[in-house]
């Protein structure tokens, strides 16, 4: 993690006395070798905003390649720890379901979803595919939290992740092999080259496989919640005076088990069917950059991407007990074509900025559902028409103070249709933006306060208006007003704080949040007995009348010495439902809200003796948390220890790394409102998804 590039603007009084003692006290995150010997920190450009200034009107946290390293971090799910107030959820083979500021889903099934958080790759919206956030050959990963709707509209109420592939026109290669417990081993290629004085390409392809520390005590077997997954990337580019062009091209072959629940809370499990979590994902970009007084930028992007989720629903084999048992297997299977236009232009004008586009995209999805309980397939569409106008301007007020605002406007033309007769036609005008003022009172200095407004657009309860005509008619009635749910909207107010020392070997990053949530999108479920004893599930989306979401979010990284780091985060958060009542008649005004811990954070430090030896060590923590606003299961507090030694010589390098090195027990995905369990009559009871045990390996990686 980094912090991010600003601009020095003249002095006019100094402030580095309190500067110097909050870095003395902070927190703040793990960045292993990020000045090499030189005893300056590295600084870190932000490509996910408009321009790259406005990253200094934001809290960010930048993922680098020294931390991905330093973790041997496979996918996103490995590196969240290091960013406050970040969290995900799984209830998959991985953690693809993430939350910023308490903020985000959980789980799909029937339901079509309108994400919180978006998920960009190259300028790329693969939000929902959480699976394809692969790290190989990845420059950087940028989290921006709050609202980004000037950024992507109604896809980004919470925040956004965005991933930069390294570029095409990077020359050189890089081989690694490596092999971890777990049966668990990971063979990667990239290299770049350049044709010409103006042609470059790139190309990377990485294997990685694991067991999925799990054994399934029915079959026995251990691989029924391995891990297969094949990440390929290749570029062109194209550079000649003030004009570039970039061709990407991005492969996902995803293929791993998912059997992760088991009866009795343990590693091993029971089922005699066990799920999949498979992606299987192609995405493409071409993308034309002029600079000049003007700068024009388009790009045309698009992603295909099949998805295939099921789970054994019993977690169990037939006979475990006859006189109460049922079987029944789900499945998901999601087709998604997503194409885009992006038309960007921005220039400055006498110390004015400003920046200005025109957004278009059109994503098509279908589903098919096979379930033990339906007589026949359920099948589903779903088509979305968006057209976006966005821009900012930034003012100079003074040499010091500058003011901006920004917005966003779209238009959502949305489209479904099933198989269950139920047919809906929306067409929504969403609208977000943010102002602030931006101060810089001398060269190591920077403060902003800032107001963002985000959306996520309303839409059916398919599900709920499918099942509708099977139940009794008395409950039938009073549950049809649950059939659509609302837009919801947020209000985000943000004071920032950036101080970095005169020597550059010390930086902190402070951010006060608050967040007023209006129409609040809630996830809830019915629950009804079958005849046989099992249990009904109808998930569907509500509106809680309005919630609160506040806190703060500190990164300090401090270089002691030109061999000596400490880095470390903290994030505090402070999320409850100001007024809800549920369907089911229960008050949570004042609750918490799910997947919200009300603290986290990380300290490590990284040693590097000489040019050849590198050893790091660091330690997180997070709160307990709520995994759902429908019961009280909790995610105990957890404190994690993940360590590295790295040696090089010449072009090649052996490092041993390890993660949860405690081999400490925490969980990632959690239920409390049913019991699934017929040895004990189907009590109601919590049930658990383990997060990854003590995982260690050796990589070898040569580069030149």
């Amino acid at each position: 993690m980094s912090a991010i590039t600003y601009r020095r603007l003249q002095p006019s009084f100094s402030v580095n006395t309190l500067s110097a003692l909050c870095t003395t006290l902070a927190l703040g995150a793990w960045l292993p070798n990020a000045h090499g010997q030189s005893g300056v920190l590295e600084e870190i450009r932000v490509t996910a905003t408009l321009r790259a200034d406005h990253a200094e009107q934001r809290s960010v946290t930048v993922f680098t390649p020294q931390l991905i390293a330093a973790r041997s971090a496979q996918h996103l799910e490995d590196l969240l720890s290091a960013a406050p107030n970040v969290n995900s959820a799984s209830g998959a083979s991985r953690g693809r379901f993430f939350q910023i500021r308490g903020i985000g889903e959980r789980s799909q099934f029937v339901e079509p979803i309108n994400a919180s958080v978006a998920t960009i790759l190259d300028g790329i919206d693969l939000t929902g595919l959480g699976g394809a956030a692969t790290t190989w050959d990845i420059e950087q990963i940028e989290i921006l939290r709050g609202p980004q709707g000037t950024l992507m509209g109604a896809n980004a109420l919470a925040g956004l992740i965005n991933f930069n592939a390294v570029p095409s026109d990077r020359e050189g290669l890089r081989v690694r092999a490596g092999i971890e417990n777990n049966a668990g081993y990971r063979l990667g290629l990239a290299a770049g080259t350049r044709f010409s004085e103006t042609i470059s390409a790139r190309v990377a392809a990485e294997q990685y496989a694991s067991n999925g520390a799990i054994d399934n005590q029915w079959l026995d077997r251990d691989d029924t919640n391995d891990r297969d997954e094949l990440t390929v990337r290749a570029g062109v580019t194209w550079q000649q005076g003030n004009t570039r062009v970039d061709v990407n091209w991005h492969r996902f072959d995803i293929d791993n088990g998912y059997d992760a629940f088991s009866l009795d809370n343990t590693r091993t499990t029971l089922s005699d069917q066990p799920g999949t979590d498979a992606l299987d994902t192609d995405a493409f970009r071409l993308r034309w950059q002029r600079s000049g007084e003007v700068n024009l930028q388009a790009q045309v992007s698009a992603a295909k991407s099949d998805t295939d989720y099921g789970y054994d629903e019993d977690w169990a084999y037939v006979g475990i007990e006859p006189a109460l048992e049922y079987s029944s297997y789900d499945r998901y299977v999601r087709e998604r074509d997503m194409t885009s236009l992006e038309l960007r232009a921005d220039a400055d004008y006498a110390q004015w900025r400003w920046v200005a586009g025109l957004y278009a995209r059109n994503e098509e999805e279908s589903l098919t559902r096979q379930y033990t309980y339906l007589a026949a397939d359920f099948n589903s569409q779903l088509d979305i028409e968006t057209i976006a106008l966005f821009g900012q301007v930034d003012v100079p007020i003074t040499e010091t103070v500058a003011a901006f605002v920004g917005g966003r406007w779209e238009n959502r033309e949305t489209e479904y249709r099933d198989n269950a007769n139920v047919a809906t036609a929306t067409s929504n005008d969403l609208w977000s933006g943010r102002l602030g003022v931006e101060w810089n009172p001398d060269t190591d200095n920077q403060i902003y306060v800032a107001v963002s407004r985000g959306v996520r657009d309303g839409g059916p309860n398919s599900n709920l208006l499918a099942t509708l005509p099977s139940l009794p008619n008395e409950l039938s009635v009073d549950l049809v007003d649950l059939g659509n749910f609302a837009e919801e909207s947020l209000l985000n107010t943000e004071l920032g704080w950036r101080w970095e020392n005169a020597q550059r070997s010390a930086r902190s990053s402070l951010t006060l949040f608050w967040m007023e949530r209006r129409d609040q999108q809630v996830k809830q479920s019915l629950t009804r007995a079958r005849p046989d004893g099992s249990t009904l599930f109808v998930d569907y989306t509500d509106n809680a009348a309005s919630g609160q979401n506040k806190g703060i979010e500190w990164q300090v990284n401090w270089l002691i010495a030109s061999s000596l780091e400490i880095d470390t985060t903290l994030g505090y958060l402070r999320a409850r439902f100001d007024d809800y009542l549920t369907a089911s008649g229960q008050d949570l005004s004042g609750a918490e809200q799910p997947q919200a811990p009300e603290w986290m954070g990380s300290i490590g430090v990284t040693w590097q003796p000489t040019a050849s030896w590198q050893a790091g060590l660091e330690w997180t923590a997070m709160d307990s948390y709520l995994f759902s606003d429908r019961h009280q299961t909790q995610s105990p507090s957890r404190q994690l220890v993940n360590g590295h030694l790295a040696w090089q010589w010449r072009d090649w390098q052996v490092s041993l790394w390890g993660r949860n090195l405690l081999d400490e027990d925490y969980f990632v995905r959690g239920f409390g409102s049913f019991g699934n369990d017929p040895r004990k009559g189907y009590v109601t009871e919590p049930y658990f998804q383990y997060g990854e045990p003590r995982t260690y390996g050796v990589t070898l990686e040569y580069r030149q």
